[in-house]
């Protein structure tokens, strides 16, 4: 066998069916003063390395990874981070991701790089959005539901009008949790987030998230580099509070579905409904994903994102382990290095 150029370790985990692939030992440092200077290095430097793990063979089309970083020196009374990351999936790096954000609460304290405190730990993560406190329940003496507290999210569009080819003109919401997405009821399309095949919704939010693209601009006060539409969650329409979940599906970056109720798209959701005045401060909702994984989330407190009015959202659900992982790449695998079917 041919001596192996790479070898990558990790942890594999799931939230709600959602893969979460956190790189353990093998990957290069990643240099940049800020973490989107760092999220940017890798874009354009180690692009590579994301194929290599997120692609067929290690991977699959609706693969999602973490890459450890070293954090950001605090600013002002912003508390340090006790880790970094950054986000990688099929089409590139995200700004913000729940569902990892929530195995990354657990492995922290698992793994003993955050000391564990009963009855829960708090786990500072920085993300390419911000900084996003997570606090660990202790059940038994391990990590276990892990809830976190979102960046300030606001909605930035409501009852949009955009022209979808083949669909004619669609309204659709905007919302910001730590990325954008279009938010539409499937029944606009004639489908059921519960009941139509995977495939028709697919094609029906990234139609909307391309329309969306090209017809409004969006701005984020912080950075310019996040603003970008992530995708496009289609709901059942089910906006105001109730005790019953509200199901919905995230088709984001290249037509890849999230497996969970999304935990970024929670919060947008939740500011959007905020915003329309279809719930309140402190309400608890559910929302439910394909795989019929729930997540909670809560509108906690007012906040300001520049021009917009703002909720600091917490969003909850559990993680679990599915194995560890060594990759490796030999020299001369050019097929090796990563290539998608779909």
């Amino acid at each position: 066998m041919n001596k192996a150029s790479t070898q990558i370790t990790s942890t594999e985990m799931h939230t709600g069916g959602e893969p979460v692939r956190i790189v353990t030992s093998g990957y290069p440092p990643i240099p940049g003063a800020t973490i989107l200077a760092k999220r940017r290095y890798a874009r354009e430097n180690l692009d590579h390395l994301r194929k290599l793990l997120m692609f067929e063979p290690r991977g699959h089309f609706d693969m999602y990874g973490v890459i450890p970083v070293e954090p950001d020196i605090p600013k002002g009374n912003e508390p340090r981070a006790d880790l970094a990351v950054l986000f990688i999936h099929n089409e590139g790096y995200s700004t913000m991701c729940g569902h990892a954000v929530i195995a990354l609460g657990r492995w922290a304290v698992d793994t003993g790089r955050v000391k564990l405190t009963a009855p829960e730990t708090i786990v500072n993560i920085q993300c390419p959005c911000g900084l996003v406190r997570a606090r660990v329940a202790i059940e038994d003496g391990k990590a276990g539901a892990v809830a976190f507290e979102s960046v300030p999210a606001f909605a930035f569009a409501l009852d949009r009008a955009v022209e979808v080819p083949g669909h004619g003109r669609v309204h659709l919401d905007i919302g910001y949790g730590g990325a954008f997405y279009g938010l539409v009821p499937a029944s606009r399309f004639g489908l059921d987030v519960r009941r139509s095949r995977t495939r028709d919704l697919v094609d029906a939010a990234a139609a909307v998230t391309e329309a969306a693209k090209q017809q409004i601009p969006l701005e984020h006060p912080d950075d310019a580099d996040l603003a970008f539409l992530y995708g496009t969650i289609l709901t059942d329409g089910a906006d105001e509070w109730a005790e019953t979940p509200s199901a919905n599906i995230c088709v984001f970056a290249e037509r890849e579905v999230d497996r969970s109720p999304t935990g970024s798209g929670v919060t947008a959701r939740i500011a959007v409904q905020l915003a329309k005045g279809l719930i309140r401060l402190g309400q608890t909702r559910k929302f439910e994903s394909i795989t019929g994984a729930i997540f909670t989330g809560k509108a906690l407190r007012a906040a300001k994102a520049g021009r917009f009015d703002a909720v600091t959202v917490e969003v909850s659900g559990r993680a679990h382990y599915t194995g560890t992982a060594s990759f490796t790449s030999e020299t001369g695998d050019e097929i090796g290095q990563g290539f998608l079917l779909r």
